[in-house]
């Protein structure tokens, strides 16, 4: 293990020191070692010629992974072209991630897009398809599609000028975008191999900046080339610890099992059906148990383990109707015994602590029955890999911006060693979420729930304007291209 991170750290040192060094010499040889690796003689994509040359530089980008940056030009007809891969292996989940920009400043942020990533402005309804993989910003993608639409302008003028006028219009939007002049405008990159990336801000509201990770559809994972007809997967080899006979508890030996429909689903007893890893799409086992909060409601626990890619996760499910409102509960953590109250946070929850300027968004962490300080410690932890995935943030990363972020986890790591008071305030439309009270079943001075209307939004993010629970049986088929409902 030791052997492979120090090969992994001479292949992929920090994009700073690289440049910084590169730019002391005018070769590509530093102390020996080739900074930036060049393939002469390689096929020109646009005259076919062979004498084109291919430069790659291996390398790390703060706030995300090792990617592998290849430049390629010909001097016979002076075609360029600049790409960039990820050097690491397709992720367990995809992941998309939404920014809104609000000023000049946040169009120089930092993006990493896959080739197998979309992007979208969302303003605008313009989405740019899987291609070609790029390091760049959000000044960079905007400008490359304007000079992208532009190419057949003249002939489109000729040909067909009332898609010439439509497609002008788009790209004098994107122009006022990319200066600045336009705002807020939104963005989303949308990755199933979850290899992209947005530069983040500690500053960053839930509203400004939300990254949510998700598990692929089998369609996404037969395009990223993963489960076949044969059932073969990515060989992937794990660390003993995290197989599934390692795990405590234990998970069940054997062959998978289903015994969910054998008798009627009973608390506190596990049981397990079959399933297809997310990771590796190979079969699983995704185990279940029923549960009864005290003073709220019954609750389904769920976990699967991967024994072939190491693939795990663990859910918390409600059920029951959908409420007439949701539910909001403030609770004030001022002491290390508060730390230990049990909290179900729903999947549907959102989660803020305003002491701490920690705000997370629905979904992002899925369903999770844990304690305070069990969730405080996850959102930590997740949070630190993401932005300090390489080590310390790498030389790129600024020195104020790495000590903000210094000081964020700090704080957050004395809340939850209660060192400090907080309030945490969840935030539920579907009133699926729950904080053990200390004085149950009388109130808790340390804790506040209330009841509040839904908004629009949260309606129409729940599926629930689209639901008809009452009267359907009344409806009848249209007939003869009519619809029901006068429509």
């Amino acid at each position: 293990m030791a052997q492979e991170q120090s090969l992994a750290k001479e292949l992929f040192e920090d994009m700073g020191r690289k440049v910084a060094e590169a730019s002391a010499r005018d070769d590509d040889v530093v102390d020996g070692t080739q900074v930036v690796d060049e393939i002469k003689e390689t096929l020109c994509m646009n005259c076919h010629s062979e004498d084109a040359s291919t430069r790659l530089l291996l390398t790390k980008i703060p706030f995300f992974r090792e990617i592998v940056i290849m430049s390629s030009e010909c001097p016979e007809c002076g075609w360029k072209n600049a790409e960039v891969q990820p050097a690491g292996e397709i992720q367990q989940r995809g992941v998309k991630i939404t920014l809104r920009i609000d000023s000049a400043e946040d169009l120089s942020r930092q993006i990493v897009k896959s080739d197998t990533a979309v992007f979208r402005v969302e303003d605008i309804d313009l989405e740019i398809p899987p291609g070609r993989g790029q390091l760049t910003n959000v000044e960079g993608v905007l400008s490359m599609v304007a000079q992208d639409l532009e190419q057949k302008q003249d002939e489109r003028k000729e040909v067909i000028p009332e898609v010439y006028e439509k497609i002008q219009g788009v790209i004098e939007t994107l122009k006022e975008m990319a200066a600045g002049k336009r705002t807020p405008i939104k963005i989303t990159v949308d990755d199933p191999a979850g290899n992209s990336s947005i530069e983040p801000s500690i500053q960053d509201t839930a509203a400004k900046y939300f990254r949510h990770e998700y598990p692929r559809s089998p369609e996404q994972n037969a395009a990223l080339g993963l489960g076949d007809s044969s059932d073969a997967a990515p060989s992937t080899e794990i660390r003993p610890e995290y197989h599934a006979d390692q795990m405590y508890p234990q998970m069940p030996q054997g062959p998978m099992v289903n015994n969910v429909d054998e008798d009627d689903i009973v608390e506190n007893q596990v049981y397990s059906f079959p399933a297809s890893c997310p990771g590796c799409t190979k079969p699983c086992t995704t185990n279940m148990k029923m549960v009864n909060i005290p003073h709220f409601k019954q609750v389904v626990l769920m976990s699967t383990v991967c024994e072939h890619c190491g693939y795990r996760s663990n859910e918390v499910k409600t059920g029951g109707e959908v409420p007439d409102k949701g539910r909001r509960i403030t609770v004030s953590v001022e002491n290390k015994e508060d730390l230990s109250r049990d909290i179900l946070k729903a999947e549907s929850c959102a989660m803020s602590c305003p002491e701490l300027h920690l705000s997370v968004e629905p979904g992002t962490l899925g369903g999770r029955f844990t304690t305070v300080e069990g969730l405080l410690t996850q959102v930590r932890d997740d949070l630190r890999r993401s932005i300090f995935d390489i080590g310390d943030g790498g030389d790129s990363m600024d020195s104020t911006t790495k000590t903000k972020w210094d000081d964020f986890f700090g704080q957050l790591t004395s809340a939850i060693n209660g060192e400090v008071k907080f309030t945490i305030i969840l935030s539920d439309p579907l009133a699926s979420s729950y904080v053990q009270s200390f004085a149950a079943p009388e109130p808790d001075a340390q804790m506040k729930v209330e009841e509040y209307e839904r908004t629009a939004e949260e309606e129409e993010d729940l599926g629930l304007k689209d639901m008809k629970t009452e009267g359907y049986e009344d409806e009848q088929p249209a007939t003869n291209g009519a619809t029901t409902n006068g429509a």
